[in-house]
């Protein structure tokens, strides 16, 4: 199993603090990767590469190249001393194909253990295994075929269910991919219908979404996103279908890669490898009978952490333990979210799961524009929503808790930009009610438990009432508080009222 040396992680409390942190040796970069946070979904706090292509001449000479090795050798040293540097508790090493099927690939892992580092040398079945977990921990309901594409190998994984039901590794990294264009005519096509069909993967796709793992296809649908004018530079739950990556390779053969180079976030190290990546993701997607593709920004390193967890924790929802995290973090008080989403909730019983749990989102992110100048609270929020680092959301998920926290902080009713361009109208309105209700709680509340303890909502007889289980809270219910009760029940068109109820 590759994740057989990765440690029982430490309980929740220990794990904020701890650092844990991945040096990923591959076939096209090496890669020093630093978490710290919660463990169902830790924070990345640092993150380099140096694309070293240990793989690039493999096919040929069976070696890594000389110049190949004099770029990973100072990578490897840095990487460790940085490990140090930033004090990690938990460091791990893994190297995959070019250094598991190269002549002198003991060269670099003698190189790596006279620093001190315990390399692990993956087989092609267990970075499948890692690049289907990582898609797992970040995309939970995904189901289909996930692809990673690395410099010397691709792994195809069927995931469904939280679960990999099978897995397999070929030689089809990037690097490899111009010899098998140049070859013969259709060299590329044939070789990738013979591999497949001899292990039984040709036509597995049929209906399926293909999940994209790896730098060479992130770097496509960056250009995509380019190419579309699309309004959220957000590369994770992209989707592209036949016509955007047909469109991409007419656009590849005809633009410099000096032009492609200038294209923000467009990684100009993988320019080189654009073509490449997207015949072959053509031909696979022929070959596997998918016809739609969703970009994974997390893989075989994310992955690893997701394996070492233990099967309630891989149960939790990433975008719930993020949000509680952030809303920790950047918040006044810490259950705050929770009992704001519990107390708003009556107003909404109508929702359906997936509406309910992003108005959940939307409450534990509620404070997190309170540190903010007061004059951008709402923009803060609405950046926090759309740019952050979030998994197991979409652009619309993504749309709707931004407008929530829009309002929420202070930025009105108006829909915010570019929202309409990820969500429906209605569904943004109901959002702007979200945010309604949470800034009229967070006012009454003051952002503390006792007050909504106290108190309820209820939405009925043609009002929203604001129910006190003790008369003496009236004395909160001051003419600001009054104003956002009002504010909240003419975007739900009702009328505001205050009762005290005696629950005994």
């Amino acid at each position: 199993m590759a994740t057989r040396l990765f440690r029982k992680p430490r309980p929740d409390a220990e794990a904020r603090h701890s650092k844990s942190a991945i040096i990923d040796i591959g076939s096209n970069s090496i890669r020093l990767v630093v978490y710290g946070g919660p463990r169902r979904l830790p924070g990345i706090l640092f993150n380099e590469k140096v694309l070293a292509g240990l793989g690039r001449n493999l096919s040929d000479s069976g070696e890594i190249a000389e110049e190949a090795l004099a770029l990973a050798r100072p990578a490897l040293a840095r990487f460790a001393a940085m490990a140090r540097e930033m004090k990690v508790d938990d460091l791990h090493t893994v190297a995959t194909a070019a250094v598991r099927e190269a002549s002198n690939g003991h060269e670099l892992l003698d190189f790596a253990a006279s620093l001190g580092l315990d390399v692990m040398l993956l087989s092609g079945e267990e970075e499948a295994l890692a690049a289907g977990r990582g898609v797992l921990s970040a995309i939970p309901d995904a189901d289909g075929i996930v692809g990673d594409l690395g410099g010397g190998s691709l792994e195809l994984v069927r995931v469904a269910n939280g679960e990999i039901q099978d897995r397999a590794s070929f030689p089809l990294g990037v690097l490899r991919i111009g010899a098998l264009r140049e070859k013969r005519k259709r060299g590329l096509e044939k070789r990738v219908a013979a591999l497949l069909g001899d292990a039984g993967w040709s036509g597995r796709g049929k209906g399926l979404p293909f999940y994209l793992v790896g730098g060479s296809w992130r770097a496509l649908a960056r250009l995509d996103m380019h190419l579309t004018g699309y309004p959220l530079p957000v590369i994770h739950n992209y989707t592209m279908g036949l016509d955007n990556i047909a469109r991409l390779r007419r656009t590849i053969s005809h633009v410099s890669n000096g032009k492609l180079r200038s294209i923000p976030n467009l990684s100009s190290g993988r320019v080189p490898t654009l073509g490449d990546a997207g015949a072959l993701l053509t031909v696979l997607l022929q070959e596997l009978g998918s016809e739609n593709t969703v970009v994974s920004a997390y893989g075989l390193r994310e992955g690893l952490l997701y394996g070492a967890l233990d099967k309630d924790e891989q149960r939790q929802d990433p975008l719930i333990v993020a949000a509680r995290e952030e809303g920790r973090r950047l918040g006044r008080f810490p259950e705050h979210g929770d009992l704001l989403d519990e107390w708003i909730a009556p107003l909404f019983v109508d929702e359906d799961a997936e509406m309910t749990r992003l108005r959940h989102v939307s409450c534990l992110l509620a404070d997190v524009g309170w540190r903010a100048n007061p004059d951008f609270r709402a923009e803060r929020g609405l950046e926090i929503a759309l740019h952050g680092n979030w998994v197991a959301i979409d652009a619309w998920g993504r749309a709707l808790v931004a407008q929530a926290l829009f309002t929420s902080l202070g930025g009105g009713t108006d829909i915010a930009e570019p929202l309409h361009e990820l969500a429906e109208l209605h569904e943004l309105e109901r959002a702007v009610q979200w945010g309604l209700a949470m800034r009229f709680g967070q006012r009454w509340s003051g952002g503390v438990a006792g007050p909504l303890n106290r108190s309820f909502l209820l939405s009925e007889h043609g009002a929203i009432t604001l129910g006190l289980t003790d008369d003496a809270d009236r004395a909160l219910y001051s003419e600001t508080v009054e104003r956002r009760h009002r504010a909240l029940a003419d975007g739900l068109k009702l009328e505001p009222r205050v009762e005290v109820f005696n629950r005994t």
